[in-house]
Formats: structure tokens, C-alpha cells, sequence
């Protein structure tokens, strides 16, 4: 099956493309002697590099030991790729779009590219844990997976569990004896990469992996749910997270370039987003932008408000003074200073 380019990430936050998760604080970690850290890398997650043609998809493939109380934790970040943790001891707290697992010895995490995750709730716990993050050449829920060559299941075990994978985004699962062995196989394989064969076995036991994967999650079926992987979902959380992270709204979007970031045109993705804010795509933009900065105009008192209004995506004072009015029914040195009010 022919290897696709890798696509751009949907999602920003923070003025930061969310291309991959930076691991700053493992990295500290792992410097400091607090974690024994061992990985195989594609990208720039820390490990040793594979070479280009070896395993392609493998972003990111390894174990890490955390020995008594640990005080960092991983930043919320996505990931380019599907991610699979199997925490094989110990107690880690594990975050995904706003809720809070207690993960246990022997449960599983899967998060897709767009999901927002992190490990610890502030700091992560002592354990064992293992990952894999393969790039499945996705970075929205509605486009079609394309797996590695290297993946020899067959063509209905495959479909089988690409369906398992998007129609539903439970994250927590139970691992099965089946799935430990293969990570600790695994495990051993990138301890001793460089070796003769590693690559074979590394080859075989990432099949062996992803076919007891699709066994387990057999055995713990949930309903599938085809709404998770239309157009329609892609829009909701592409705005959704363009509202929640106000960083983006500074940037020069045109309808175009919206439309572009959810991989659709301009038509559709405009019919996407009338029905689910009642919104053209530029009146969303705006609004927005115009609530993100009548709370900037009251955090910062002192901040000029053209400053303010620039930082928020406007490029003329006059116009944000015009649209500020027809939104909130006043000037917006008026909204400073009047008495408290939510944004509705």
C-alpha cells in the first residue's frame, strides 16, 4: 500500500503548530536521571533514529521506568499519528479532552491526532509504560487512513480495525496478556537496536502488536459511531478549538484558508459552519475575535485598545470600534469602564 506525504496538523494553540508534542519535560527527566528512558524515533520526539525507509509511520516507539514521585508531567499535546500507551505498572494520571483517568497496571490508551491528551494531572506517577505512535497519514477525523506497507494483516483484519479505531474515541481500554508480551518484546527490541535482525523483529512484533490489538478490542466492542469521522465534525472542532484558543484569531484567516485547514472547500465547509453556529465563516471569525477582546479590554486596563484590537486579529482600529459597538451596544473604552457584564 503506497506511503502518502505527511499532511499538515489541523489544530494550533498557542501560536505553536501542533505537529508534535515537544517531550521538553521528559527530556529534563530523562537528563536529570529521573526516568530510565528508552525510544526509537522518525521526528523529533527523543530516541535514537531510525533510518528513512526503516518502519515508516514510526514516529515514535518505546518504554520509559519512573521510579517513586516524579514532579513533572507531559503538556496537553496531539500527536502526529494514533498513540498507544499500555501503562504495565504502577499508577498514572491521564488527561484527554478535558477528562481525568486514573490509569491502573494493565490499561490501555488510544488518542487519535486530534485529540487534546496529556500524561500527569499536574505530575505523572511511578511505572512502567510503553508507547507507540504511528502515522496513519490522518490529522482530521474524516479522512481515510492509510497504513504502512510494512503492516501484513490482512485486507478485513485491516478494515476491521480501522473502523474499531475511528468510530469511536473511547481512550481507556484493558490490555490482555497478548498485548503485554508484544510491548515487552518490543521493548527489548529497541534496547538493543543496531543489532543484526532488529528490524526484522521489530517488524514482526509491531504486526503481532496491532493483531492483538484488534483482538482486544473485539472482545471490549463499543458501538460504532459513524458521526465521529464526517466533514460536519471536522468543522465543529476546528472551531471549537479556533474559539477556545484565542492565540490562532491574530492570524490573517480568509475564508479560503479555513476552508483549506479542515481539507474541504470553500463551499462546504461554509455550510458546515452556517449550520452549526448560524454563522457565515467570517461573522464566526469575527465574533470570536470581537469576545476574546472585550475580556482582554477589561484584563488589561492599562493596554491601548488599538494594541489590543490588533492582537485580536483586526487590522484597523476604526473597524474594530464599529464592530465592537454592533456587538456589545457601546464603545469599547465604554465596555472598560462600565460595570462588569459577561460576554454573550
Amino acid at each position: 500500500m503506497p506511503q502518502l506525504p505527511p499532511r499538515p496538523p489541523l489544530y494550533r494553540q498557542g501560536g505553536r503548530v501542533y505537529r508534535i508534542d515537544s517531550c521538553a519535560p521528559q527530556r529534563a527527566a530523562v537528563a536529570a536521571g529521573k526516568i530510565k528512558f528508552h525510544a526509537l524515533t522518525h521526528g523529533h520526539y527523543p530516541g535514537a533514529r531510525l533510518a528513512p525507509a526503516v518502519l515508516p509511520g514510526v514516529t515514535s516507539l518505546g518504554h520509559w521506568d519512573a521510579w517513586g514521585a516524579q514532579d513533572w508531567g507531559l503538556e496537553d499535546h496531539r500527536n502526529e499519528g494514533i498513540e498507544i500507551v499500555f501503562l504495565e505498572t504502577g499508577r498514572m494520571p491521564f488527561v484527554v479532552d478535558g477528562r481525568t483517568f486514573a490509569l491502573q497496571p494493565g490499561d490501555l490508551t488510544i488518542t487519535r491526532p486530534w485529540q487534546l491528551h496529556r500524561l500527569g494531572d499536574p505530575h505523572i506517577g511511578p511505572g512502567r509504560l510503553h508507547w507507540l505512535i504511528l502515522d496513519v497519514g490522518v490529522r482530521r477525523p474524516s479522512q481515510s487512513w492509510r497504513w504502512p506497507s510494512w503492516l501484513v494483516l490482512e485486507p478485513a483484519d485491516l478494515l476491521e480495525l480501522t473502523d474499531k479505531l475511528r468510530l469511536n474515541e473511547h481512550p481507556v481500554w484493558r490490555s490482555t496478556p497478548e498485548l503485554a508480551h508484544s510491548f515487552a518484546e518490543l521493548a527489548g527490541c529497541v534496547e538493543r537496536h543496531g543489532r543484526a535482525r532488529i528490524v526484522s523483529c521489530l517488524t514482526v512484533h509491531l504486526n503481532h502488536l496491532l493483531l492483538n490489538l484488534l483482538t482486544a478490542l473485539r472482545a471490549q466492542c463499543r458501538r460504532a459511531d459513524a458521526k465521529l469521522i464526517t466533514r460536519r465534525r471536522t468543522v465543529d472542532l476546528f472551531l471549537r478549538d479556533l474559539a477556545g484558543h484565542p492565540a490562532n484569531l491574530a492570524e490573517p484567516w480568509s475564508v479560503d484558508a479555513l476552508a483549506a485547514h479542515c481539507g474541504m472547500g470553500v463551499t462546504q465547509f461554509a455550510e458546515h459552519c452556517r449550520s452549526l453556529t448560524n454563522l457565515n465563516p467570517i461573522q464566526y471569525l469575527i465574533r470570536c475575535r470581537l469576545e476574546y477582546a472585550a475580556q482582554r479590554l477589561r484584563a488589561e486596563p492599562r493596554r491601548a485598545v488599538t494594541a489590543i484590537a490588533l492582537d485580536c486579529g483586526f487590522r484597523s482600529s476604526q473597524y474594530f470600534a464599529t464592530a465592537f459597538r454592533r456587538r456589545f451596544g457601546c464603545a469599547p473604552l465604554a465596555w472598560r469602564r462600565a460595570p462588569q457584564r459577561g460576554v454573550k
